[in-house]
Formats: C-alpha cells, sequence, structure tokens
C-alpha cells in the first residue's frame, strides 16, 4: 500500500490503462479490496477493476494515489497515537481492551502480533528518514524486534503466547516499556481510558477528513467501508467518519484542538473540511 501508481504507470507506453488493486491479509479471508486510480486512469479501466472485485467475491473501494492509500493511511495515525501512549503511560492491555470493548475485534498490540510484528519493523526502517523526531525516538517496535519477539509466529511479542496462541501479559514487556519512557524522560502517569478511546479514533478520522478534502475518495461511505470490511470496525457503529457524525463533528473537533493544546500541533491540527463541518453544524455525510 505504499507503491505510487502513477510512478509505476508513467514506465509504461499505456498509463491511461494502469491501476492498482490491493488486497488485504489474508486474501482469501479479508473482503475488502482498495482499487487505486492513478491521475491518468481511464473510466473504463477503473469500472473494469470494480467489476472483478464484485465477480471474485470481494467489496471495493474505488481511491485515489496517496502514501497508505486509504486503510493504512489511517492505521498509521491510530499506531502513532498507542505507541505515544505506552511511553506517556498506558500499557498494551489497556489500549488493547479499549478497543475491543469499543468493538473492534482486537486492539492494535494483539493485532500488530498476530500480523507478525517483524512486518512493521521492517515497513518502520524503510520510512525512518520520513518519521518525525518524536517517532523516531518511540523505538520500542525496535526493542522488541530486536529480541526476537516478532509475535504470534515466535510466541512473543507484545504478549507471550502458548502453544495454542492464547495470550497473556508478560512483565519483560512492561519493564521494557518503563525503561523506555525513563530513557525517554517522560513521566509516567495514568492514562483514562476516555483518552486512549479518543486520540486512537480522532486521529484517524482527523485523517479520514484530509482523505476527503484531497479528494482519495468520492465520499465518507467510502471510508467507512474500507475500515468496516479491511480492519474489523465494529459494523454496528457504522465506520470512523459515520460515528464521528454521530457522536458530532463539534465534539470531535472540541477534542482535537484540546489534544492539540495538551501535546502539540504537530499531530493535532485539525482539518480544514472538518474545521468548516463542525462550525457549520454540518457532518460528513454532508460534505
Amino acid at each position: 500500500s505504499y507503491l505510487n501508481i502513477d510512478e509505476i504507470a508513467a514506465s509504461t507506453t499505456r498509463p491511461q490503462d494502469v491501476l492498482g488493486m490491493h488486497f488485504f491479509s489474508p486474501a482469501n479471508v479479508m473482503k475488502l479490496l482498495e482499487n487505486v486510480r492513478g491521475e491518468r486512469t481511464v473510466p473504463d479501466v477503473s469500472a473494469t477493476a470494480m467489476k472483478v472485485g464484485k465477480t471474485i467475491g470481494k467489496v471495493p473501494v474505488l481511491v485515489g494515489v496517496c502514501d497508505g492509500f486509504v486503510g493504512n493511511r489511517m492505521l498509521a495515525k491510530r499506531t502513532r497515537e498507542a505507541y505515544f501512549l505506552l511511553e506517556e503511560g498506558a500499557t498494551p492491555q489497556q489500549i488493547d481492551r479499549v478497543l475491543y470493548d469499543f468493538g473492534f475485534p482486537m486492539g492494535p498490540f494483539a493485532m500488530a502480533d498476530l500480523a507478525g510484528l517483524d512486518i512493521g519493523w521492517r515497513n518502520r526502517k524503510s520510512k525512518l528518514e520520513r518519521l518525525s523526531p518524536r517517532e523516531k525516538a518511540n523505538n520500542l517496535l525496535d526493542k522488541i524486534c530486536e529480541l526476537g519477539r516478532f509475535g504470534q509466529k515466535t510466541g512473543a511479542g507484545f504478549y507471550r503466547y502458548d502453544d495454542k496462541r492464547a495470550a497473556t501479559s508478560d512483565p519483560l514487556i512492561l519493564e521494557l516499556i518503563v525503561a523506555h519512557s525513563q530513557e525517554r524522560g517522560i513521566t509516567r502517569r495514568a492514562i483514562p481510558d476516555q483518552e486512549i478511546l479518543e486520540r486512537c479514533l480522532y486521529s484517524m478520522i482527523n485523517e479520514g477528513a484530509k482523505i476527503l478534502e484531497e479528494g482519495i475518495v468520492a465520499r465518507p461511505l467510502d471510508i467507512d467501508i474500507v475500515w468496516i470490511h479491511g480492519f474489523g470496525f465494529p459494523t454496528y457503529r457504522g465506520g470512523p467518519m459515520f460515528y464521528a457524525d454521530e457522536i458530532g463533528l463539534k465534539t470531535v473537533l472540541e477534542a482535537i484542538r484540546k489534544y492539540r493544546e495538551s501535546l502539540g500541533a504537530e499531530y493535532w491540527t485539525p482539518a480544514a473540511l472538518l474545521e468548516k463541518l463542525a462550525e457549520q453544524g454540518r457532518g460528513f455525510d454532508s460534505s
């Protein structure tokens, strides 16, 4: 999801016929298919890809070119906040429980263990030069992977796993996280569940608003479909953008502004679309 379809198309003699089809792992189980139209992709090629997706039993969504496309671009913001929360005072168990209680099938660290921490580690190393100073310094994933803990497949990651892959908390990981906070000069604090939920969800919603602004998708429903069928967003909550409309964009905007004051503007500057809609008393569904 980090390949640039436009660059690939530019190297061909038929850029108008180039389109990316991004399947989700495991592809035989996951229904989502992001069909990525390039700048020069013609409509009939996009239509053909959408039909192919439906024919093979997928739920296709047409998206534009950007780093991570839609799903992984938004996921990166949630992941960033989850790791920041770890070094500020939360534990993997607390963060995973909050997201599970919200309705996700598993939290971010249990999910990372299932997918394989080495995958995220490889991705982090490939993007290291593009990370912010704080993201670079938050090298908890590096430290865990350097211990040979890659998740379920090695019997240990953020959690420890028995022969049946049942997870238990591991004191070694908590010790590693606490030591990391001390090294970084961060005073750990008790973090309320509500703050965890807001920072994980609202960072995604804010990025979703930017995706809409940029025209990467045609409508907020496309983002919701990506998250329901590709990332386990609880169906009964309707997807991140629908959920934001339900609780009110003013509520989301006020929280983002609150975190901008306490955590800084680098990660918590509201999207222009979010500000506009909230101030007009409208929702994403009216954009």
